[in-house]
């Protein structure tokens, strides 16, 4: 996992303790310093969460604002049903997949 990787792990954990209080799941799939490109999978219960895209424009937002390196963040989010799978401290999600749709299919 690159630096910033780890550094947006860890402002996950700070900043979006909502996502696992109410049962959600958050990895960082990517994040690349040099193009500014930070990817977000939410699972859990985030799949069909009638919120799940004011969290991911919190998200997206806050992450641009919080880290001058970031430009651009997708948040994705698995289809409905998928529940992704293990889940570590903090609230970390172990092996989601996130649907094909963009983060913009809310």
């Amino acid at each position: 996992m690159t630096d910033l990787a780890e550094r947006v792990e860890e402002w996950m954990v700070g900043q979006m303790p909502i996502i696992q209080m109410h049962g959600g799941t958050s990895v960082v799939r990517e994040a690349d310093p040099e193009e500014g490109l930070v990817v977000v999978e939410l699972g859990g219960t985030c799949s069909g969460c009638g919120i799940s895209d004011i969290t991911a424009q919190n998200i997206t937002r806050d992450l641009i604002m919080d880290f001058e390196e970031v430009e651009d963040v997708q948040v994705k989010v698995p289809d409905t049903g998928d529940m992704g799978a293990s889940t570590v401290e903090g609230g970390r999600g172990g092996d989601l997949q996130y649907s094909t749709e963009s983060s913009d299919h809310f």
